[in-house]
Protein backbone atom coordinates (compact mmCIF):
# COMPACT_ATOMS: atom_id res chain seq x y z
CA UNK A 1 0.00 0.00 0.00
CA UNK A 2 1.39 3.44 -0.92
CA UNK A 3 1.74 6.32 1.52
CA UNK A 4 -1.12 8.10 -0.22
CA UNK A 5 -3.34 5.02 0.01
CA UNK A 6 -2.46 4.62 3.69
CA UNK A 7 -3.44 8.22 4.43
CA UNK A 8 -6.68 7.80 2.47
CA UNK A 9 -7.51 4.62 4.37
CA UNK A 10 -6.78 6.31 7.69
CA UNK A 11 -9.00 9.25 6.76
CA UNK A 12 -11.85 6.95 5.69
CA UNK A 13 -11.53 5.02 8.96
CA UNK A 14 -11.71 8.28 10.87
CA UNK A 15 -14.81 9.40 8.98
CA UNK A 16 -16.50 6.06 9.64
CA UNK A 17 -15.61 6.27 13.33
CA UNK A 18 -17.19 9.68 13.62
CA UNK A 19 -20.21 8.68 11.55
CA UNK A 20 -20.94 5.91 14.04
CA UNK A 21 -21.27 8.53 16.80
CA UNK A 22 -24.45 10.54 16.23
CA UNK A 23 -24.19 14.06 17.54
CA UNK A 24 -26.20 17.24 17.84
CA UNK A 25 -25.22 20.55 16.26
CA UNK A 26 -23.73 21.50 19.62
CA UNK A 27 -21.34 18.58 19.68
CA UNK A 28 -17.78 19.82 19.37
CA UNK A 29 -15.32 17.33 17.93
CA UNK A 30 -11.72 17.95 18.93
CA UNK A 31 -8.60 16.18 17.64
CA UNK A 32 -5.07 16.49 18.97
CA UNK A 33 -1.85 14.88 17.81
CA UNK A 34 -1.38 13.42 21.29
CA UNK A 35 -3.49 11.07 23.38
CA UNK A 36 -5.17 11.31 26.76
CA UNK A 37 -3.89 8.18 28.48
CA UNK A 38 -4.59 8.88 32.15
CA UNK A 39 -7.45 10.70 33.86
CA UNK A 40 -5.46 10.92 37.10
CA UNK A 41 -4.69 14.66 37.30
CA UNK A 42 -1.35 14.08 39.05
CA UNK A 43 0.16 11.67 36.50
CA UNK A 44 1.68 13.88 33.81
CA UNK A 45 2.61 17.56 33.91
CA UNK A 46 2.10 18.19 30.21
CA UNK A 47 0.04 21.04 28.79
CA UNK A 48 -2.42 19.13 26.62
CA UNK A 49 -3.11 16.58 29.35
CA UNK A 50 -3.58 19.36 31.93
CA UNK A 51 -6.07 21.08 29.61
CA UNK A 52 -8.09 17.86 29.22
CA UNK A 53 -8.19 17.50 33.00
CA UNK A 54 -9.27 21.14 33.34
CA UNK A 55 -12.58 20.22 31.75
CA UNK A 56 -13.45 17.93 34.66
CA UNK A 57 -11.28 19.00 37.60
CA UNK A 58 -10.73 22.36 39.31
CA UNK A 59 -8.21 23.91 41.64
CA UNK A 60 -8.52 26.40 44.45
CA UNK A 61 -7.47 29.04 41.92
CA UNK A 62 -7.49 29.20 38.12
CA UNK A 63 -6.43 31.57 35.35
CA UNK A 64 -8.72 33.65 33.18
CA UNK A 65 -8.49 34.26 29.44
CA UNK A 66 -5.60 36.69 29.99
CA UNK A 67 -3.79 34.24 32.32
CA UNK A 68 -4.55 36.27 35.44
CA UNK A 69 -5.13 34.33 38.67
CA UNK A 70 -8.79 34.29 39.72
CA UNK A 71 -10.81 32.40 42.37
CA UNK A 72 -12.11 28.90 41.69
CA UNK A 73 -12.87 26.43 44.49
CA UNK A 74 -11.49 29.02 46.90
CA UNK A 75 -13.70 32.07 46.58
CA UNK A 76 -11.24 34.32 48.42
CA UNK A 77 -8.00 34.33 50.39
CA UNK A 78 -5.79 36.58 52.48
CA UNK A 79 -2.36 36.50 54.13
CA UNK A 80 -2.80 37.35 57.84
CA UNK A 81 0.99 37.09 58.15
CA UNK A 82 3.82 36.59 55.61
CA UNK A 83 4.07 32.85 56.29
CA UNK A 84 0.34 32.07 56.55
CA UNK A 85 -2.36 32.11 53.90
CA UNK A 86 -6.06 31.62 54.67
CA UNK A 87 -8.41 30.23 52.01
CA UNK A 88 -12.19 30.53 52.17
CA UNK A 89 -13.70 27.66 50.23
CA UNK A 90 -16.73 27.88 47.99
CA UNK A 91 -19.83 26.40 49.63
CA UNK A 92 -22.39 24.22 47.87
CA UNK A 93 -19.93 22.71 45.37
CA UNK A 94 -20.35 19.02 44.62
CA UNK A 95 -18.19 16.47 42.88
CA UNK A 96 -19.69 14.75 39.85
CA UNK A 97 -20.86 11.81 41.97
CA UNK A 98 -22.67 14.13 44.37
CA UNK A 99 -20.11 14.18 47.20
CA UNK A 100 -19.81 17.63 48.81
CA UNK A 101 -16.53 19.53 48.41
CA UNK A 102 -14.97 20.45 51.78
CA UNK A 103 -11.68 21.28 53.45
CA UNK A 104 -10.97 17.57 53.89
CA UNK A 105 -10.62 17.24 50.10
CA UNK A 106 -8.13 20.11 49.98
CA UNK A 107 -5.94 18.62 52.69
CA UNK A 108 -6.13 15.17 51.11
CA UNK A 109 -5.21 16.58 47.68
CA UNK A 110 -2.29 18.52 49.14
CA UNK A 111 -0.89 15.26 50.51
CA UNK A 112 -1.65 13.23 47.38
CA UNK A 113 -0.07 15.71 44.97
CA UNK A 114 3.19 15.57 46.95
CA UNK A 115 3.21 11.77 47.29
CA UNK A 116 5.53 9.42 45.44
CA UNK A 117 4.42 8.90 41.86
CA UNK A 118 2.97 12.38 41.38
CA UNK A 119 4.41 14.50 38.57
CA UNK A 120 3.15 17.68 40.27
CA UNK A 121 5.18 17.60 43.48
CA UNK A 122 6.59 21.09 42.99
CA UNK A 123 3.15 22.69 42.61
CA UNK A 124 2.67 22.57 46.37
CA UNK A 125 5.79 23.42 48.42
CA UNK A 126 7.09 20.64 50.63
CA UNK A 127 7.08 22.92 53.68
CA UNK A 128 3.41 23.91 53.25
CA UNK A 129 1.29 22.65 56.13
CA UNK A 130 -2.45 22.58 55.39
CA UNK A 131 -4.61 23.15 58.48
CA UNK A 132 -8.37 22.69 58.57
CA UNK A 133 -10.00 25.57 60.44
CA UNK A 134 -13.52 24.41 59.62
CA UNK A 135 -15.26 22.66 56.71
CA UNK A 136 -14.82 25.69 54.46
CA UNK A 137 -11.66 27.35 55.74
CA UNK A 138 -8.09 26.15 55.27
CA UNK A 139 -4.87 27.74 56.46
CA UNK A 140 -1.55 27.12 54.72
CA UNK A 141 1.43 27.62 57.01
CA UNK A 142 4.87 28.06 55.48
CA UNK A 143 8.36 28.01 56.97
CA UNK A 144 9.21 31.20 55.05
CA UNK A 145 7.37 33.73 52.87
CA UNK A 146 6.43 32.58 49.36
CA UNK A 147 5.18 35.42 47.13
CA UNK A 148 4.27 33.05 44.25
CA UNK A 149 2.51 30.32 46.25
CA UNK A 150 -0.80 30.45 44.37
CA UNK A 151 0.92 31.08 41.01
CA UNK A 152 1.79 27.39 41.14
CA UNK A 153 -1.72 26.17 41.81
CA UNK A 154 -3.76 26.54 38.62
CA UNK A 155 -2.65 23.05 37.44
CA UNK A 156 -3.13 21.50 40.89
CA UNK A 157 -6.62 20.03 40.84
CA UNK A 158 -8.63 19.02 43.90
CA UNK A 159 -9.75 15.40 44.21
CA UNK A 160 -12.51 13.79 46.25
CA UNK A 161 -10.95 12.20 49.36
CA UNK A 162 -13.87 9.80 49.90
CA UNK A 163 -13.94 8.69 46.26
CA UNK A 164 -10.19 8.04 46.15
CA UNK A 165 -10.35 6.01 49.36
CA UNK A 166 -13.31 3.96 48.12
CA UNK A 167 -11.56 3.10 44.85
CA UNK A 168 -8.06 2.37 46.14
CA UNK A 169 -6.69 5.52 44.51
CA UNK A 170 -5.17 7.33 47.49
CA UNK A 171 -1.73 7.11 45.83
CA UNK A 172 -1.16 9.00 42.57
CA UNK A 173 -0.64 7.05 39.35
CA UNK A 174 2.94 7.45 38.04
CA UNK A 175 3.49 8.15 34.33
CA UNK A 176 5.43 4.90 34.03
CA UNK A 177 2.65 2.74 35.50
CA UNK A 178 2.01 -0.38 33.42
CA UNK A 179 -1.29 -1.20 35.13
CA UNK A 180 -3.96 1.54 35.14
CA UNK A 181 -5.46 2.61 38.44
CA UNK A 182 -9.14 3.36 38.94
CA UNK A 183 -8.32 7.09 38.96
CA UNK A 184 -6.49 6.80 35.65
CA UNK A 185 -9.57 5.35 33.94
CA UNK A 186 -12.30 7.28 35.77
CA UNK A 187 -12.82 10.82 37.03
CA UNK A 188 -14.74 12.57 39.77
CA UNK A 189 -14.10 16.28 39.61
CA UNK A 190 -16.13 19.40 40.27
CA UNK A 191 -15.58 20.96 36.84
CA UNK A 192 -17.78 22.08 33.94
CA UNK A 193 -17.81 18.68 32.22
CA UNK A 194 -17.90 15.06 33.31
CA UNK A 195 -16.55 12.17 31.27
CA UNK A 196 -19.24 9.88 29.92
CA UNK A 197 -16.80 7.41 28.39
CA UNK A 198 -13.04 7.07 28.07
CA UNK A 199 -11.21 4.74 25.71
CA UNK A 200 -7.49 5.56 25.90
CA UNK A 201 -6.06 5.95 22.45
CA UNK A 202 -9.51 5.89 20.83
CA UNK A 203 -12.05 8.41 22.10
CA UNK A 204 -13.12 10.36 25.18
CA UNK A 205 -16.62 11.82 25.47
CA UNK A 206 -17.33 14.79 27.75
CA UNK A 207 -20.81 15.96 28.79
CA UNK A 208 -21.76 19.23 30.54
CA UNK A 209 -21.99 19.06 34.32
CA UNK A 210 -25.59 20.17 35.05
CA UNK A 211 -24.69 20.94 38.67
CA UNK A 212 -21.63 23.10 38.01
CA UNK A 213 -21.42 25.94 40.49
CA UNK A 214 -20.44 28.49 37.82
CA UNK A 215 -22.55 29.83 34.96
CA UNK A 216 -21.27 28.17 31.75
CA UNK A 217 -19.75 30.37 29.02
CA UNK A 218 -19.99 27.58 26.43
CA UNK A 219 -23.07 26.32 24.59
CA UNK A 220 -21.89 22.74 24.09
CA UNK A 221 -23.89 19.60 24.78
CA UNK A 222 -21.01 17.25 24.13
CA UNK A 223 -17.26 17.17 23.43
CA UNK A 224 -15.78 14.22 21.57
CA UNK A 225 -12.00 14.05 21.75
CA UNK A 226 -10.16 11.78 19.33
CA UNK A 227 -6.37 11.51 19.09
CA UNK A 228 -5.13 11.71 15.49
CA UNK A 229 -1.38 11.32 15.30
CA UNK A 230 -1.09 11.72 11.54
CA UNK A 231 -0.77 15.37 10.48
CA UNK A 232 -2.35 14.70 7.07
CA UNK A 233 -5.30 12.83 8.55
CA UNK A 234 -5.87 15.47 11.22
CA UNK A 235 -5.93 18.30 8.69
CA UNK A 236 -8.14 16.28 6.32
CA UNK A 237 -10.64 15.72 9.14
CA UNK A 238 -10.81 19.47 9.82
CA UNK A 239 -11.20 20.43 6.17
CA UNK A 240 -13.91 17.81 5.62
CA UNK A 241 -15.86 19.01 8.65
CA UNK A 242 -15.50 15.73 10.52
CA UNK A 243 -13.81 17.60 13.39
CA UNK A 244 -14.25 21.19 14.55
CA UNK A 245 -10.95 21.90 16.26
CA UNK A 246 -7.46 20.46 15.78
CA UNK A 247 -4.17 21.14 17.51
CA UNK A 248 -1.64 21.62 16.15
CA UNK A 249 -1.95 22.52 12.49
CA UNK A 250 1.34 21.59 10.80
CA UNK A 251 3.14 24.74 9.73
CA UNK A 252 3.18 23.66 6.10
CA UNK A 253 -0.64 23.36 6.09
CA UNK A 254 -1.54 26.74 7.61
CA UNK A 255 -2.07 28.51 4.27
CA UNK A 256 -4.17 25.62 2.92
CA UNK A 257 -6.45 25.63 5.97
CA UNK A 258 -6.90 29.41 5.80
CA UNK A 259 -7.77 29.16 2.11
CA UNK A 260 -10.31 26.36 2.64
CA UNK A 261 -13.27 28.62 3.31
CA UNK A 262 -14.62 26.50 6.17
CA UNK A 263 -11.79 26.71 8.72
CA UNK A 264 -9.09 29.08 9.89
CA UNK A 265 -5.85 28.79 11.83
CA UNK A 266 -5.58 30.68 15.10
CA UNK A 267 -1.93 31.63 15.57
CA UNK A 268 -0.07 33.52 18.25
CA UNK A 269 3.09 33.46 20.37
CA UNK A 270 3.42 30.65 22.89
CA UNK A 271 5.17 30.81 26.24
CA UNK A 272 6.68 27.34 25.86
CA UNK A 273 10.45 27.03 25.38
CA UNK A 274 11.70 24.05 23.34
CA UNK A 275 15.18 22.87 24.36
CA UNK A 276 17.73 20.06 24.32
CA UNK A 277 19.14 18.50 27.47
CA UNK A 278 21.99 16.12 28.23
CA UNK A 279 22.63 13.50 30.93
CA UNK A 280 25.31 15.12 33.10
CA UNK A 281 24.99 12.75 36.09
CA UNK A 282 25.83 9.18 35.16
CA UNK A 283 29.45 8.10 35.09
CA UNK A 284 28.63 6.31 31.83
CA UNK A 285 25.85 7.25 29.43
CA UNK A 286 23.05 4.73 28.98
CA UNK A 287 22.95 5.10 25.22
CA UNK A 288 26.42 5.75 23.81
CA UNK A 289 29.48 3.93 22.52
CA UNK A 290 31.69 5.81 25.01
CA UNK A 291 32.46 3.43 27.84
CA UNK A 292 33.75 4.23 31.30
CA UNK A 293 32.95 7.94 31.19
CA UNK A 294 30.27 10.47 30.34
CA UNK A 295 31.20 13.00 27.62
CA UNK A 296 28.48 15.43 28.79
CA UNK A 297 30.26 15.94 32.11
CA UNK A 298 32.83 17.91 30.10
CA UNK A 299 31.71 21.50 29.53
CA UNK A 300 33.58 21.55 26.22
CA UNK A 301 31.32 18.80 24.87
CA UNK A 302 28.19 20.61 26.01
CA UNK A 303 29.42 23.85 24.44
CA UNK A 304 30.27 21.98 21.23
CA UNK A 305 26.72 20.57 21.00
CA UNK A 306 25.28 24.06 21.58
CA UNK A 307 27.41 25.68 18.88
CA UNK A 308 26.68 22.86 16.43
CA UNK A 309 22.96 23.69 16.39
CA UNK A 310 21.99 26.07 13.57
CA UNK A 311 18.97 27.70 15.15
CA UNK A 312 18.28 29.94 12.15
CA UNK A 313 18.10 26.91 9.87
CA UNK A 314 15.58 25.32 12.26
CA UNK A 315 13.57 28.54 12.28
CA UNK A 316 13.56 29.05 8.52
CA UNK A 317 13.41 25.48 7.20
CA UNK A 318 11.76 23.37 9.90
CA UNK A 319 9.52 25.98 11.54
CA UNK A 320 8.98 28.06 8.36
CA UNK A 321 9.57 31.28 10.25
CA UNK A 322 7.04 30.49 13.00
CA UNK A 323 9.43 30.31 15.94
CA UNK A 324 11.44 32.76 18.04
CA UNK A 325 15.04 31.62 18.69
CA UNK A 326 15.85 31.83 22.38
CA UNK A 327 18.98 32.43 24.43
CA UNK A 328 17.16 31.55 27.64
CA UNK A 329 15.14 28.69 29.07
CA UNK A 330 12.19 31.04 29.62
CA UNK A 331 10.07 33.08 27.22
CA UNK A 332 11.08 36.77 27.03
CA UNK A 333 7.52 37.79 27.95
CA UNK A 334 8.10 36.23 31.38
CA UNK A 335 11.43 37.86 32.28
CA UNK A 336 12.07 41.59 31.99
CA UNK A 337 15.86 41.24 31.60
CA UNK A 338 15.81 38.59 28.89
CA UNK A 339 17.12 41.17 26.40
CA UNK A 340 20.45 41.09 28.23
CA UNK A 341 21.13 37.58 26.93
CA UNK A 342 22.28 36.47 23.46
CA UNK A 343 22.80 33.01 22.00
CA UNK A 344 26.33 31.77 21.25
CA UNK A 345 26.86 31.95 17.49
CA UNK A 346 26.46 28.89 15.31
CA UNK A 347 30.04 27.67 14.89
CA UNK A 348 30.49 24.06 13.67
CA UNK A 349 34.24 24.51 13.20
CA UNK A 350 34.61 25.79 16.74
CA UNK A 351 32.39 22.94 17.97
CA UNK A 352 34.60 20.39 16.21
CA UNK A 353 37.68 21.95 17.82
CA UNK A 354 36.06 21.76 21.27
CA UNK A 355 35.28 18.06 20.79
CA UNK A 356 38.89 17.42 19.79
CA UNK A 357 40.13 19.26 22.89
CA UNK A 358 37.80 17.15 25.01
CA UNK A 359 39.28 13.94 23.59
CA UNK A 360 36.68 13.14 20.92
CA UNK A 361 38.36 14.12 17.62
CA UNK A 362 36.18 11.60 15.76
CA UNK A 363 33.07 12.37 17.78
CA UNK A 364 31.04 9.60 19.44
CA UNK A 365 27.65 7.88 19.26
CA UNK A 366 24.60 8.80 21.32
CA UNK A 367 20.81 8.32 21.22
CA UNK A 368 18.46 11.31 21.07
CA UNK A 369 15.03 10.78 22.71
CA UNK A 370 12.29 12.85 21.16
CA UNK A 371 8.47 12.91 21.18
CA UNK A 372 6.85 12.84 17.76
CA UNK A 373 3.37 14.06 18.68
CA UNK A 374 3.83 16.66 21.39
CA UNK A 375 5.40 19.87 20.07
CA UNK A 376 5.20 21.66 16.73
CA UNK A 377 7.41 19.70 14.29
CA UNK A 378 9.15 17.97 17.20
CA UNK A 379 10.41 14.96 15.24
CA UNK A 380 11.51 17.20 12.37
CA UNK A 381 13.48 19.39 14.77
CA UNK A 382 15.21 16.33 16.18
CA UNK A 383 15.98 15.04 12.70
CA UNK A 384 17.55 18.39 11.84
CA UNK A 385 19.66 18.26 15.02
CA UNK A 386 20.85 14.78 14.05
CA UNK A 387 22.18 16.20 10.78
CA UNK A 388 23.82 19.17 12.48
CA UNK A 389 25.63 17.01 15.03
CA UNK A 390 26.79 14.71 12.23
CA UNK A 391 28.75 17.69 10.84
CA UNK A 392 30.95 17.67 13.95
CA UNK A 393 31.39 13.90 13.92
CA UNK A 394 28.68 12.92 16.40
CA UNK A 395 26.56 9.99 15.21
CA UNK A 396 23.09 10.33 16.69
CA UNK A 397 20.49 7.57 16.74
CA UNK A 398 17.06 9.21 16.83
CA UNK A 399 14.38 7.53 18.94
CA UNK A 400 11.18 9.46 18.22
CA UNK A 401 8.08 8.08 19.96
CA UNK A 402 4.49 9.05 20.81
CA UNK A 403 4.47 11.24 23.89
CA UNK A 404 3.06 8.58 26.20
CA UNK A 405 5.94 6.21 25.44
CA UNK A 406 8.43 9.06 25.46
CA UNK A 407 7.44 10.42 28.87
CA UNK A 408 7.14 6.93 30.38
CA UNK A 409 10.74 6.30 29.31
CA UNK A 410 12.37 9.56 30.29
CA UNK A 411 10.44 9.86 33.58
CA UNK A 412 11.09 6.28 34.64
CA UNK A 413 11.50 5.97 38.44
CA UNK A 414 14.98 5.25 39.71
CA UNK A 415 16.67 7.61 37.29
CA UNK A 416 15.49 9.18 34.07
CA UNK A 417 16.28 6.90 31.14
CA UNK A 418 17.81 9.23 28.56
CA UNK A 419 21.20 10.50 27.45
CA UNK A 420 20.13 13.32 25.12
CA UNK A 421 16.58 14.61 24.82
CA UNK A 422 14.23 17.26 23.47
CA UNK A 423 11.65 18.78 25.81
CA UNK A 424 9.32 21.77 25.97
CA UNK A 425 8.45 23.73 29.10
CA UNK A 426 5.89 26.39 29.99
CA UNK A 427 6.37 27.62 33.57
CA UNK A 428 3.18 26.79 35.44
CA UNK A 429 3.73 29.88 37.59
CA UNK A 430 4.42 32.15 34.59
CA UNK A 431 7.59 32.97 36.51
CA UNK A 432 11.31 32.25 36.07
CA UNK A 433 11.58 30.65 39.51
CA UNK A 434 9.66 27.65 38.19
CA UNK A 435 12.34 27.07 35.53
CA UNK A 436 15.20 27.59 37.99
CA UNK A 437 13.67 25.12 40.45
CA UNK A 438 11.98 22.46 38.29
CA UNK A 439 14.25 22.34 35.23
CA UNK A 440 17.62 23.56 36.52
CA UNK A 441 17.47 22.60 40.19
CA UNK A 442 19.78 19.87 41.50
CA UNK A 443 17.84 16.63 41.93
CA UNK A 444 20.29 15.00 44.34
CA UNK A 445 17.82 14.63 47.21
CA UNK A 446 15.13 12.03 46.37
CA UNK A 447 12.91 13.47 49.12
CA UNK A 448 12.94 16.95 47.55
CA UNK A 449 10.83 17.94 44.54
CA UNK A 450 13.61 20.26 43.35
CA UNK A 451 14.65 19.33 39.81
CA UNK A 452 11.46 17.34 39.22
CA UNK A 453 11.71 17.89 35.45
CA UNK A 454 15.51 18.05 35.31
CA UNK A 455 15.92 14.99 33.09
CA UNK A 456 19.64 15.49 32.54
CA UNK A 457 20.62 16.10 36.14
CA UNK A 458 22.30 19.48 35.55
CA UNK A 459 23.39 20.80 38.95
CA UNK A 460 24.97 23.98 40.27
CA UNK A 461 24.59 24.72 43.97
CA UNK A 462 25.09 28.45 43.43
CA UNK A 463 22.11 28.48 41.09
CA UNK A 464 20.03 26.58 43.68
CA UNK A 465 20.91 29.16 46.32
CA UNK A 466 19.82 31.97 44.01
CA UNK A 467 16.59 30.13 43.15
CA UNK A 468 15.81 29.93 46.87
CA UNK A 469 16.41 33.68 47.23
CA UNK A 470 14.20 34.37 44.21
CA UNK A 471 11.37 32.49 45.90
CA UNK A 472 11.53 34.78 48.94
CA UNK A 473 12.40 38.17 47.40
CA UNK A 474 9.41 40.50 47.06
CA UNK A 475 11.26 43.51 45.60
CA UNK A 476 10.83 43.18 41.81
CA UNK A 477 14.08 44.89 40.80
CA UNK A 478 16.17 42.88 43.26
CA UNK A 479 14.35 39.71 42.27
CA UNK A 480 15.06 40.27 38.57
CA UNK A 481 18.76 40.69 39.28
CA UNK A 482 18.83 37.41 41.22
CA UNK A 483 17.09 35.66 38.33
CA UNK A 484 19.60 37.15 35.90
CA UNK A 485 22.53 35.88 37.97
CA UNK A 486 21.02 32.39 38.03
CA UNK A 487 20.46 32.30 34.27
CA UNK A 488 24.03 33.53 33.73
CA UNK A 489 25.36 30.62 35.78
CA UNK A 490 23.48 28.07 33.68
CA UNK A 491 24.43 29.78 30.42
CA UNK A 492 28.12 29.72 31.37
CA UNK A 493 27.78 26.03 32.27
CA UNK A 494 26.07 25.20 28.96
CA UNK A 495 23.69 23.17 31.10
CA UNK A 496 20.98 23.18 28.41
CA UNK A 497 20.56 24.12 24.76
CA UNK A 498 17.51 26.41 24.44
CA UNK A 499 16.09 26.36 20.92
CA UNK A 500 13.02 28.54 20.53
CA UNK A 501 9.53 29.51 21.55
CA UNK A 502 7.15 27.85 19.10
CA UNK A 503 4.04 29.52 17.69
CA UNK A 504 0.51 28.40 18.44
CA UNK A 505 -1.42 26.94 15.51
CA UNK A 506 -4.98 25.77 16.17
CA UNK A 507 -7.28 24.78 13.32
CA UNK A 508 -10.83 25.93 14.04
CA UNK A 509 -14.04 25.53 12.08
CA UNK A 510 -15.71 28.81 11.17
CA UNK A 511 -18.72 27.53 13.12
CA UNK A 512 -16.72 27.61 16.34
CA UNK A 513 -15.58 30.50 18.51
CA UNK A 514 -12.68 29.75 20.82
CA UNK A 515 -10.35 31.59 23.17
CA UNK A 516 -6.63 31.05 22.55
CA UNK A 517 -4.28 31.47 25.51
CA UNK A 518 -0.51 31.82 25.22
CA UNK A 519 -0.02 28.73 27.41
CA UNK A 520 -1.51 26.57 24.58
CA UNK A 521 -4.23 25.02 26.70
CA UNK A 522 -7.22 24.29 24.48
CA UNK A 523 -9.99 25.02 26.98
CA UNK A 524 -13.36 24.19 25.50
CA UNK A 525 -15.42 25.55 28.39
CA UNK A 526 -15.02 28.88 26.57
CA UNK A 527 -16.10 27.46 23.20
CA UNK A 528 -19.33 28.05 21.34
CA UNK A 529 -20.57 26.38 18.18
CA UNK A 530 -23.18 27.58 15.73
CA UNK A 531 -24.73 25.89 12.70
Amino acid sequence: MSVRQSLLAATISLVVAFAMSPASSQTLRYANQGDLKSLDPYTLKETTTIAHHAHVYEGLTTRDKELKIVPALAESWETPEPTRWRFHLRKGVKFHNGDPFTADDVIFSADRVRAKGSNFGTNVPADAKFIKIDDYTVDVKLDSPNPILISQWDAWYIMDKKWCEEHNSVAPTPASATTPSYASLNENGTGPFYIESHQPGVKTVFKPNPNWWRKPEHNLKEIIFTPIGSDATRVAALLSGEVDVIEPVPIQDIARVNASGNATVMTGPELRTIFLGMDQVRDELLYSNVKGKNPFKDIRVREAFYKAVDIELIKNRVMRGLSTPSALMVAPQLFALSKDFTRPKFDPDGAKKLLTEAGYPDGFEVTLDCPNDRYVNDAAICQAVVGMLARIGVKVTLLAQPKQLYFAKVLKPGGFQTSLFLLGWTPATMDSQNVLYDIMGCREDPKSPRGEANLGGYCNKKLDALADQVLLETDTAKRDQLIKQAFEIEANDYGYIPLHQQALAWGVSKKVKLTQRADNQVLLYWASKQE
